[in-house]
């Protein structure tokens, strides 16, 4: 088999198995009916909207960075592609209160929201499946 014929499938598989993790035909845990995300704490500033994207330039986050203030609200919106958010504790050493990796957002449009409830400081964020391709983003919280 060719290298790139090896390389299309592998890729293929990749993206079968991220929208596996979804769930099938359920939905996120954390998306709503309209594609909006539930939160459990209420939004009490700004909500901050980020694109999630797969193209002809790559897998990213736009933009990558954020300045916030505490209560803000992260509405992560994707799209293209099959992308999620999660705050490493690895990317943020002696961070506490850091959120649960996100579901995977499949259909475009959808959103998930990330309360800013974890404290100020730089918090560095990735979507698992194209970290290694660079989609990771950084958002500083400050008042």
């Amino acid at each position: 088999m060719r290298t790139s014929h090896r390389t299309a499938i592998i890729g293929i598989a990749l993206v079968l198995a991220a929208a596996a993790c979804g769930g099938g035909e359920s939905k996120p845990a954390d998306a709503s009916a309209g594609g909006a995300a539930q939160s459990a704490v209420a939004a009490t500033g700004t909500v901050i909207e980020i694109s999630a994207t797969t193209d002809d330039k790559g897998s990213y986050y736009e933009p990558k960075e954020i300045t916030a203030k505490p209560g803000d609200v992260l509405r992560v919106k994707l799209i293209t592609g099959v992308h999620n958010v999660n705050f490493l504790p690895d990317s943020n050493p002696g961070k506490a209160g850091l959120p649960a990796a996100t579901a995977f957002l499949q259909l475009p449009g959808q959103t998930i929201d990330i309360p800013l409830t974890f404290g100020e400081g730089d918090f560095f964020f990735q979507c698992d499946p194209h970290a290694a391709l660079g989609m990771k983003g950084r958002v500083v919280v400050k008042k």
